[in-house]
């Protein structure tokens, strides 16, 4: 006799059940079990300092209580600030991850043309030694392993071509993590390490320029530098003009937007103190902000769109906006102090980890240098590679430039990796920072390398607070859910558009 239908399917399940066992059951024990306990742990007073099996007291069941301090804790809102910080550097390492893949991805001149470039290339280090080797440079070890470096990069590029480039591009990603932040730690050391090195001379010379030139020279400086900041928030809010004329974004997405461009605006005038530049920037910045709002409101769209629509793709080019900002203030502060520097001989190469104010552009600009080459380039060389040839094609024909090209083709094409990779940066930025804090600064200098990650780890490990630190968890996880969930709701819809 033959199985019946039910039987067959109860002995394809018990099969099924053999293969997928292991996995489900470490899916259970290692995920879903510690996902509960943390849940029930966040509303509890559980500290193993005090509840343990020598002290014996008792967990007891406290409601909302670790919510409400945490909510009330100054440390959380600063650490909180910490991340946002960071994740500031985002469409940085975005555009630099896409700059990367299209470099990587263009058509290459053949053998002979891609050697004669690369001997070229080699002479011109040679020849640069020479010169330096006749006006008396030493060259020390770090010389030398540096000429070496390149040297092998420009043999193995004649040999391997853009494979090899993809291969050291991609490096950092494969590398352990541990072992690259302590490489970056020696790498930042003021007394011996090659960045300060290298930047000793450049230094010198600032110095000795600014100790000639008159003291006004400094303001004149910090001026250009706020203006360029000025001008760099004025083409975001062009951008967001033209999107309201174009019914791009509706009138809720264009007001949000508005406010979240004020945030240059504080953080400027609470850098800046009681400096001249502060009333500067900030008259300067809502003047900006001012006419392209008028410009933009005096204009109606030409259709009606949901008051929602439109936000999530400016948050990207918002936050770049910010982000090159924030460096022209942070530039402008150093510039204004410059003259004064220069004539006490105070000026000296950056203290990275040590100086509250130097520690987190540390920590970005090692973060930038590993995301330029992650997963996200790969991510934008396989959407470049399945662009069809056909639309650029098009493009030419109808006399497209370059810059045309690639705003009216390659962007809009992109735009689904560059969805993806927008949500897995904002979620790996929220839940990121901890490794990086603990190996190079320990959270410090006064917390301010100390991100939400790592406040987990400083209640939950160093303190005992498992409670109190599953609560921080899950605040977290809220955080996250929340972005996540409005990606998907604004920029996902204008994807699928």
């Amino acid at each position: 006799m033959s199985a019946s239908p039910t039987g067959k399917t109860r002995g394809r399940l018990a099969t099924a059940m053999v293969f997928l066992g292991p996995s489900l059951l470490g899916f259970l024990a290692f995920t879903i079990v510690p996902l509960g306990l943390s849940f029930i742990l966040a509303f509890s007073n559980w500290d193993v300092r005090q509840h343990n099996m020598f002290k014996g007291e008792r967990i007891e069941f406290v409601g909302w209580e670790n919510f409400e301090r945490l909510l009330t804790h100054p440390a959380f809102y600063q650490y909180l600030g910490n991340t946002l910080f960071f994740m500031m550097g985002i469409p940085v390492a975005i555009v630099g991850s896409l700059v990367a893949a299209l470099l990587l991805t263009r058509d290459l001149p053949g053998r002979q043309a891609l050697r004669r470039i690369h001997l070229i290339a080699a002479g011109g280090l040679v020849v640069a030694l020479g010169v330096l080797s006749l006006t008396g440079f030493a060259p020390s070890g770090m010389t030398l392993l540096i000429v070496l470096l390149f040297g092998s990069i420009l043999v193995a590029g004649v040999l391997g071509r853009s494979t090899v480039y993809r291969t050291l591009f991609y490096a950092p990603h494969f590398t352990a993590g541990v072992a690259t932040f302590l490489l970056w730690k020696k790498m930042y050391n003021p007394q011996t390490g090659p960045i300060n090195t290298a930047l000793a001379p450049v230094v010198s010379t600032i110095e000795s320029i600014f100790q000639w030139l008159p003291p006004a020279a400094g303001t004149v400086l910090a001026t250009i530098l706020l203006g360029l900041g000025l001008a760099v928030m004025g083409l975001f809010h062009r951008r967001l003009g033209q999107a309201w004329r174009d019914a791009e974004v509706g009138r809720g997405g264009l007001w949000a937007l508005t406010m979240l461009a004020f945030v240059p605006v504080l953080l400027g005038w609470q850098w800046m103190g009681g400096s001249w530049m502060a009333p500067f920037w900030v008259v300067g910045s809502m003047l900006t902000l001012g006419w392209w709002v008028l410009r933009a409101l005096r204009e109606k769209p030409f259709r009606t769109v949901s008051a929602g629509q439109g936000f999530m793709p400016l948050v990207l080019p918002l936050t770049g906006a910010i982000t090159g900002a924030l460096i022209c203030i942070g530039l402008a502060i150093v510039a204004a102090k410059l003259p004064a520097m220069a004539a006490s001989g105070d000026l000296t190469p950056p203290n990275w980890l040590a100086d509250y104010h130097w520690a987190k552009p540390a920590i970005m600009i090692m973060a930038f240098w590993a995301a330029v080459g992650s997963n996200n380039m790969i991510l934008y060389i396989a959407g470049l590679t399945n662009i069809p040839r056909e639309l650029y094609e098009a493009a030419e024909i109808d006399g497209a430039n370059w810059w045309n090209r690639f705003w009216h083709v390659t962007w809009p094409q992109l735009a689904p990796v560059t969805f993806f990779i927008v949500v897995m940066s904002v979620i790996g930025g929220l839940q990121g920072g901890f490794e990086m804090a603990r190996a190079m600064t320990q959270g410090g200098p006064a917390g301010s390398t100390t991100t939400l990650s790592y406040f987990v780890y400083i209640e939950g490990f160093e303190s005992g607070r498992l409670g109190y630190a599953s609560a921080v968890v899950w605040v977290l996880f809220a955080m996250v859910m929340t972005m996540t969930l409005l990606n998907f709701k604004f920029g996902n819809r204008n994807v699928n558009d």
